[in-house]
């Protein structure tokens, strides 16, 4: 672990280490495959020590729901995968949280933490909303931090690379969860770059932890961005002064134009929709409830599947609340501990006749069709309208 951490530091050309307080790390087996299972499995029975992380270390969504998985039509050979991975990372020590959300569910870390984080929304967010320290970890980077407490001090690690390279005026209100996923769109898209750190003025409306999770997934999946700047929000922006030299550093507008034209990239409307889902990032218990009163006194039509998709801790909450027995009376189905797009989502499209995708998840609809979806996006509500008509509408 510490030769991999010294090779990954050279690259980057970090001068030492910073000690990190988590580790975070991808954990779904269809990145893994065979060959990554097989290489945690040993790590795990290595006969010269009894190897466990030595800083808390937690796990991003599974590709399996056991509960669900044929009703999906995965496999169990998928199933059985998944369950030597798991043994393997718990044996090392590994908190199977399963979760991309872990910053709405447990041990969300506080400014100016150091951190080895994998999932890109996970990232944005600790950077953004509550100012800890991350880059992207890839999964042999995250565990060899979880090994040894430590990764190389380089990018987001450094304070200097924390301030804001593009500026961005914002001239409408984002109304709803898929509009700040827009928003954030909108931005990865102009920035394109991991090393360019945008600031975003111009919003009057508060922006809500599920709001600002949407956007900061949806930087991150359209532009690579793990750290934005929202002035008078975020922890780093109190003022556009703190973060860059407004003299210097021009705005460029965003308009209710761009937003309109942003959606329109996602067009289906009123062909027959084969599955609506929410997930990507996974849902907080707030947005289950608001999905439960949606669907509340409705029925998902008998040609769509409903797919709500949450980590174990909501999960949890929302069988206690009664929230899951709303939605599934209304014939959706609730998914625990996986993330859609992780879940062998090509195999799911071909094994369930799945082709038209509806989703309010912005980093959803731009990742899903190189899974050979058609991918359309709406608001939640309009969402669920869909999915109660069978078309989107």
């Amino acid at each position: 672990a510490m030769d991999h951490m010294v090779q990954v530091g050279r690259f980057f050309d970090a001068t030492d280490f910073v000690e990190v307080s988590q580790a975070h790390m991808m954990a779904d087996t269809e990145s893994l495959g065979e060959a990554g299972v097989e290489l945690i499995e040993s790590l795990a029975r290595h006969p010269e020590a009894d190897r466990r992380v030595r800083v808390p270390m937690i796990t991003d969504p599974r590709g399996i729901d056991f509960k669900h998985y044929r009703t999906l039509k995965q496999t169990d050979a998928m199933a059985e995968l998944e369950r030597r991975a798991i043994t393997a990372f718990e044996a090392l020590g590994i908190l199977m949280t399963d979760t991309c959300i872990n910053y709405q569910t447990i041990m969300p870390p506080v400014r100016g933490e150091h951190l080895a984080y994998g999932d890109t929304g996970v990232v944005s967010y600790c950077n953004s909303v509550l100012g800890a320290h991350s880059n992207f970890e890839g999964g042999p980077s995250a565990l060899a931090a979880g090994l040894t407490g430590r990764t190389p001090r380089y990018g987001l690690h450094l304070d200097s690379n924390r301030k804001a390279t593009k500026r961005y005026k914002v001239e409408f209100q984002p109304q709803n969860l898929s509009d700040w996923g827009a928003l954030g769109g909108i931005v990865g898209r102009r920035t394109g770059s991991y090393w360019d750190v945008p600031v975003i003025e111009g919003i009057a409306v508060q922006p809500t932890s599920d709001d600002l999770k949407h956007m900061g997934a949806a930087m991150a999946s359209f532009g690579s961005v793990p750290l934005f700047h929202l002035v008078g929000v975020t922890p780093e922006a109190p003022t556009l002064d703190a973060v860059c030299d407004p003299r210097t550093l021009a705005a460029e507008p965003i308009t209710r134009r761009d937003l309109s034209d942003f959606f329109g990239d996602y067009g289906g409307k009123g062909e027959k929709v084969d599955v609506v889902v929410f997930s990507a990032p996974q849902l907080s218990i707030v947005e289950m409830r608001q999905l439960a009163d949606l669907l509340d006194g409705q029925n998902v039509h008998k040609g769509t599947t409903l797919l709500a998709v949450t980590s174990p801790v909501v999960a949890a909450d929302a069988e206690r609340f009664g929230i899951t027995g709303r939605i599934e009376a209304a014939g959706g189905l609730v998914l625990q501990g996986m993330c859609f797009y992780q879940s062998y989502a090509r195999e799911m499209a071909l094994a369930n006749g799945w082709k038209r995708l509806l989703s309010n998840s912005v980093k959803l609809v731009n990742i899903i069709g190189g899974y050979g979806y058609q991918p359309s996006l709406a608001s939640m509500e309009d969402c669920v309208r869909s999915a109660i008509a069978g078309e989107i509408v």
